[in-house]
């Protein structure tokens, strides 16, 4: 008995270390997110902040804040998924002159200009295009999260910005397909080979799309007469996380996948009970990403090549 003691204390003990980083990470949130909100930052902006003095590079209490942002990219995937069930098919199907149009003159209009602006700093074309587009490709995470707290989600200007991030997510194998052509040594890449990730990024949609049309409100039909909430709640997350991965395999984003199953079970009668599901992971998982993001971004680096770094964002 006496033996059992010191095991079981030491173990409630390694239990409380654990937890200490979830705590100064709650902690860390619910301090700074309302003092940024009243100050007129934003949300995002008192996530950055908390996870920045919290991360390496401030008091060390979170040493890894890349296996952080592993788990909580879920939260944008869930996001985007809670998005695609406010947008019927019809709604979507209006915003192809926006999406195709507008979204793909921004993409291409600004990976041009920043191309230029980087050889004008003196970096090489591969390098600049690869610098250009990458900026170009936003957060859909922190853009989505402001408009919300802007309340300009359903206005004219949020449905162009939503138009615009949809044809970014699209962008991103046509991207990578050109920067492949870019890296060193790509002579020895078949053109077939690029062809064939544009193919199987096709198929995955359009497997993705014949699923969610004849499988998803059957099923969700079938989970409802059982009358079982947690069936349901489970039922939700396997689709959101399905979708995701299922774009992922295709050589797309996760959020694609998810935003894409959101808009296939936008007229379902579960659509509502969907939403309210999903919505509690999702602000959780959301507010974790944010201080992942916060925990990553090193000053130091900022500091040793302040001039060029203000250059770069006034350009």
């Amino acid at each position: 008995m006496n033996a059992a003691a010191p095991a079981h204390g030491a173990a409630s003990t390694a239990a409380a270390v654990e937890l200490v980083p979830i705590l100064v990470l709650l902690g860390a949130a619910v301090l700074a997110v309302p003092l940024f909100k009243r100050l007129g930052l934003g949300s995002v902006t008192g996530y950055l902040a908390a996870g920045m003095v919290v991360g390496p590079f401030g008091l060390q209490v979170v040493a890894d804040p890349g296996a952080i942002l592993h788990i909580a990219e879920l939260g944008v995937v869930m996001f985007l998924f809670v998005i695609g069930l406010e947008m019927q098919p019809s709604r979507l199907w209006t915003m192809r002159g926006e999406i195709f149009g507008l979204g793909f003159a921004q993409v291409a209009g600004a990976s041009a200009v920043l191309t230029v602006f980087g050889m004008v700093l003196g970096f090489p074309f591969a390098q600049s295009f690869v610098g250009g587009t990458g900026f170009v490709l936003t957060s859909t995470a922190i853009v989505m999260q402001m408009l919300e707290e802007r309340r300009v989600r359903g206005l004219p200007r949020g449905r162009r910005t939503i138009a615009i991030l949809l044809l970014e997510d699209l962008a991103i194998v046509p991207l990578l397909a050109v920067v492949a052509l870019l890296a060193p040594g790509t002579e020895r890449i078949a053109g077939i080979e690029r062809i064939e990730a544009l193919a199987v990024g096709a198929a995955s949609i359009a497997g993705l799309v014949l699923a969610g049309r004849f499988l998803l409100d059957p099923l969700f039909r079938m989970l409802g007469q059982a009358r079982a909430r947690e069936v349901m709640t489970a039922a939700a997350l396997l689709v959101v996380l399905g979708a995701a991965y299922a774009m992922q395999l295709g050589g797309l984003s996760m959020a694609m996948g998810a935003f894409l199953a959101g808009v296939l079970l936008s007229e379902s009668t579960f659509r509502h009970q969907l939403e309210a599901d999903i919505e509690p992971f999702r602000g959780i998982l959301l507010g974790l990403f944010f201080l992942g993001v916060g925990m990553a971004l090193d000053l130091g680096v900022i500091a040793s090549a302040w001039q060029q770094v203000a250059l770069a964002v006034a350009g």
